[in-house]
């Protein structure tokens, strides 16, 4: 049973959240750690590629969403450090909560995504 006024989004960016998120959370976690060891340490260019790939796969989920407009991908040519990217990745994280938290919910039986 769905909700008068629920959400809806696709199975694809559904699943792709399933993938995404506990990657995105990981990746966030280990830069805290290395932010508070050496904040002003730069990224090497794979590490950047990296964090980039995981992101994009990011802005995937949620390209529809008003969140989209506040994320940006590492910049190359800025030579990042890691308190740069724990910053970016926390707000990754948040815009992905929020996603599931728009279309992943109780539909009386159990949780389940709405999805179109």
């Amino acid at each position: 049973m769905m909700k008068k006024d629920q959400q809806q989004t696709s199975l694809v960016k559904a699943d792709l959240h399933e993938v995404t998120m506990p990657l995105i959370h990981a990746m966030h976690v280990e830069f805290k750690e290395l932010s508070k060891k050496k904040p002003d340490a730069v990224l090497s260019e794979n590490k950047v590629k990296i964090v980039n790939r995981l992101l994009e796969s990011c802005r995937k989920v949620l390209d529809s969403e008003t969140s989209l407009d506040y994320l940006d991908l590492i910049d190359e040519d800025d030579i990042p450090r890691n308190s740069d990217v724990v910053l970016m990745l926390s707000q990754y994280v948040a815009a992905m909560k929020q996603f599931k938290s728009t279309y992943y919910s109780w539909d009386g039986q159990k949780y389940r995504w709405y999805s179109e």
